[in-house]
């Protein structure tokens, strides 16, 4: 559901976009693509720090293990 709705809402701003003319939807969907990719960065990168981030019970066990 939330796919097609993602589509849905894609075709209308693709239709708003070319009636706003070249340059001004251009820059429009230029800042939508660019502001998406730093979003999936900024995503990736929190993902990364949860990951990565030591985790005290785990190394407790471990400490205890040995």
């Amino acid at each position: 559901m939330y796919l097609l709705i993602s589509i849905i809402l894609s075709i209308i701003l693709g239709f708003i976009l070319m009636m706003l003319g070249p340059i001004f939807g251009g820059i429009a969907a230029f800042g939508i693509v660019v502001g998406c990719i730093f979003r999936g960065l900024y995503l990736l990168n929190s993902i990364h720090k949860r990951l990565t981030d030591p985790d005290e019970k785990i190394d407790k066990l471990l400490k205890n293990m040995q």
